[in-house]
């Protein structure tokens, strides 16, 4: 609910603070005072397009700022505390600047935030029925959105979005995966000769450097053999000839351990005897394996095998090495990659299944949704019809269509085509909302569905909290007098009950059922001309209606604005 509208350097306008009931509040003046500029105000703290040739003549800028109140529950606190903006005692400030050169500066209690933020945050609390606002609804997703609020179908809303939802992220990726179809099939195959191709080979880990090892040998196997003879010739020629006569290394030490052995003094050498059978011991172990190596030796390899294993094993580290363990690593894993290439049919496959259960519980939950729309769209047609008969539009009706689509076109918001129609007068034929109404008709067409909306709202049986939203009439009276005129401010005055109304009017008879009134005035003070908002109340309202009533404050048009008031306050 709007607290306090407040307005510098707008137009004609230096400074006015208004501060609008919350039920109904009346704008009066006469034509051209300036009443134009509080709407204006309204729609730049709603995000409105800014134009810098209504900053007044010699200021900088213009500004405007909304202070409203929001219920402890209300949605728009928390969409601004997740901006990071810290709301102050459940109050909101919309504020918005325009520099007479350059851009409008945004603000939401106080701090910067883009002009799309206020925009989103107004619409939440202001719907302003003025000429060109009103043609919003002209919009078929606004027409849609207003029929879905009457038919309180949240809840098959919800789950028709839910279902919509799904259906998207399984034809995504199902797309996804189809797209990449080529792609598969030319990694798997070049993945398969691949693992094919290691497994020719068939290494063993090391295999390459075994190899190598051999070679080495076999192509130094003279030196090897000369060195090993020449070694086994000084630590134990038998191993070489069984008949040599010198005595082995092993045999020399032998005598030194029983030389020493046979000191009975033992202990003073017996640090040198340990170590003397630890030579001899590994004395033994090097005759051995050297002995061994000339067995070894003595079966020559076939050296060109050899080579053409190791030319093989480079070739495959050269594509997927550059190591041989690193061969095997990656032959381990595209093996692990071709089971899940192998499995993308079966993949696809099952998310055609899936993608067609999401689509029939789409079009199960947008059927359902579509039923609950065709029945409130009857109701609604209706009961503005009726409330079009009180406001001197008899004979004009609004038929809300809503229109099921073939099953393939389902949309984000069903499956429906939703489209009010308006009959301006019999044997009109039926046109679009907004293009078939004058400003004075179409404001009163958006009075009725606005006071048909309330209605349904207090008839929910369940009791939602929620900000009480303001609505702003401009021109709703025009082309309208006597009975009617006291019928349109009567129906106001009513959906005010629910909502904050604000109306811009010409007529006293919608003036009188107001719950406060402000009156818009043009001021010439020391030669310049400024504009005026002030409240009237008690005896200065009785003159405001009265010449609005007759054009003076006669004693006769007294009585009759006093009679007005007193007639109005039943409501």
């Amino acid at each position: 609910m709007l607290e306090e509208l407040e307005v510098r350097n707008l137009g004609p306008i230096h400074h006015a603070r208004f501060t609008p009931a919350s039920g109904m509040t009346a704008i009066t003046g006469e034509t051209g005072a300036g009443k134009s500029m509080l709407l204006n105000a309204l729609g730049l703290i709603s995000g409105a397009p800014t134009q810098a040739a209504r900053v007044s003549p010699g200021q900088d800028s213009s500004w405007a700022q909304g202070v409203f109140e929001l219920v402890d529950s209300s949605p728009i606190l928390k969409t601004i505390e997740e901006t990071g903006i810290e709301p102050e005692d459940g109050q909101l400030f919309l504020t918005r600047s325009v520099p007479a050169e350059g851009r409008s500066k945004s603000l939401i209690n106080g701090h910067t935030v883009p002009r799309s933020l206020l925009h989103e945050l107004s619409n939440r609390l202001i719907t302003i029925h003025g000429q060109a606002d009103q043609l919003r609804m002209a919009a078929p997703g606004k027409q849609r959105d207003f029929l879905d609020t009457f038919a309180a179908d949240s809840a098959e809303l919800n789950d028709y979005r839910d279902a919509w939802q799904r259906l998207q992220e399984v034809d995504h990726t199902l797309a996804v995966l189809q797209d990449q179809q080529a792609s598969i099939i030319q990694q798997s195959d070049y993945l398969r000769q691949s693992v094919e191709r290691i497994d020719q080979v068939d290494p063993h880990p090391g295999e390459d450097v075994e190899l190598r090892d051999q070679r080495d040998r076999i192509e130094h196997a003279t030196q090897i053999l000369q060195g090993i003879t020449g070694a086994l010739a000084a630590l134990d020629a038998s191993q070489l000839d069984g008949e040599a006569d010198s005595p082995s290394a092993t045999e020399l030490i032998e005598q030194a351990l029983q030389s020493l052995q046979g000191i009975t003094i033992n202990s003073l050498f017996e640090d040198a005897i340990d170590r003397l059978h630890s030579i001899a011991t590994d004395l033994s172990d090097v005759v051995f394996n050297l002995t061994q190596q000339i067995d070894i030796e003595s079966d020559a390899a076939d050296l060109d095998k050899i080579n053409d294993r190791i030319h093989e094993l480079d070739t495959i580290k050269g594509h997927w090495g550059p190591t041989l363990e690193d061969v095997l690593k990656w032959r381990e894993q595209a093996a692990y990659d071709l089971e899940d290439m192998d499995a993308s049919p079966q993949r696809v496959k099952a998310l055609e299944e899936e993608q067609q259960q999401a689509r029939q519980e789409a079009l199960l939950a947008g059927r359902k949704l579509s039923n609950k729309r065709k029945l409130a769209a009857v109701a609604l047609s209706k009961a503005v019809n009726a409330e079009l008969k009180s406001l001197a539009m008899d004979g004009s009706r609004l038929d809300v269509l809503v229109s099921q689509r073939s099953d393939q076109y389902l949309n984000a918001h069903g499956l429906d085509d939703v489209s009010f129609l308006f009959t301006p007068f019999p044997g009109s034929p039926q046109l679009p909302m907004g293009s078939s109404a004058s400003g004075g008709e179409l404001s009163r067409l958006m009075l009725a569905m606005e006071l048909v909306a309330a209605q349904s709202a207090k008839q929910e049986t369940q009791v939602r909290s929620r900000d009480r939203m303001t609505f702003i009439f401009d021109e709703v009276d025009a082309g309208v007098g006597g009975k009617t005129a006291v019928e349109l401010g009567r129906r106001l005055a009513r959906l005010s009950q629910d909502a904050q109304v604000i109306v811009v009017t010409h007529l006293p008879q919608v003036a009188s059922w107001a719950d406060r009134q402000f009156v818009v005035a043009k001021k010439v003070e020391q030669g310049s001309t400024q504009t005026s908002v002030d409240e009237v109340s008690g005896a200065s309202r009785e003159k405001e209606i009265a010449r609005m009533l007759a054009g003076s404050e006669s004693t006769t048009s007294l009585r009759h604005a006093r009679e007005l008031l007193e007639s109005s306050k039943n409501k």
